[in-house]
């Protein structure tokens, strides 16, 4: 619970902000229309943020626009903490259902970024932290997030891939059939080369992309003990709860814009 009660002021300021920053250029007018709030407030509102910087006046005009100061308010800012910090409560409540953790990953430079993960606390802690990087081609998350990503910009993961000299395990050649496969299914399977050679064939993992529209903006996993938990049991029993975990997560991205 907050210990205070929202500064109503500043809150007023940070809409003002908002809708000259969403405007090429602002009035007194258009602010009132955009937020609501009585133009006298609104005249001085602009002139607080003028005086702090945050907007000037255009010469010769009643009129406002961002200065380069408004910059400064997204220094902070990080996607991928961000991302991770939205979906903690998600993947945690999701393991506390099916048992086993999950990861979530988004794609950056042909590689998959874990921004989340579950895998903390329990029996199957396989020391992956967020920041990990997974191979692309080789993984559950790569190849979900290949599948469904634009064209275009798979040819360019693919081509990346091919420019790295035995950086994945997987045959390129074959990759076009891997991605259909998944695209045909809806689900990925963990490379078996690389369950071996990271779990010592212990563990595997399924994922499905989380999409955006008609593309995925990221992807999400299960990782089981395949002594515990064969092929047919995970579609049966985690396929479903897999999807809908990815769904809820692409709900929160979105309000997050």
């Amino acid at each position: 619970m907050p210990s205070f009660k929202p500064v109503v002021a500043l809150l007023r300021g940070l809409d003002v902000l908002n809708a000259v920053n969403a405007s090429r250029e602002a009035t007194v007018g258009s602010v009132h229309a955009a937020t609501g709030l009585d133009k006298a407030t609104v005249v001085r509102m602009l002139e607080t943020l003028e005086h702090a910087g945050y907007i000037v006046r255009v010469a010769g005009r009643p009129a406002y626009v961002p200065s380069w100061r408004t910059l400064q308010l997204s220094q902070g800012y990080d996607l991928q903490r961000s991302l991770g910090a939205a979906a903690e409560p998600i993947l945690t409540n999701f393991r506390k259902s099916i048992g086993w953790p999950s990861d979530l990953a988004i794609c950056d430079r042909g590689a998959m970024i874990v921004v989340q993960t579950s895998r903390e606390q329990g029996p199957l802690s396989l020391n992956r932290r967020p920041g990990y990087q997974a191979p692309i081609l080789s993984t559950s998350l790569g190849r979900a997030y290949l599948a469904f990503c634009p064209d275009e910009e798979r040819q360019a993961i693919l081509a990346q891939i091919a420019a790295r000299p035995n950086a994945e395990s997987v045959d390129l050649s074959k990759a076009d059939a891997i991605l259909a496969e998944v695209r045909e299914r809806g689900f990925s399977v963990m490379d078996s080369t690389y369950s071996d050679r990271e779990y010592e064939g212990l563990v595997w993992a399924i994922a499905v992309p989380v999409m955006n529209g008609e593309r995925a903006c990221a992807s999400v996993n299960i990782l089981m003990l395949r002594n515990a938990m064969s092929y047919e049991m995970a579609v049966d029993r985690l396929l479903e709860p897999l999807k809908a975990t990815a769904a809820r997560l692409a709900e929160v991205f979105r309000a997050q814009g």
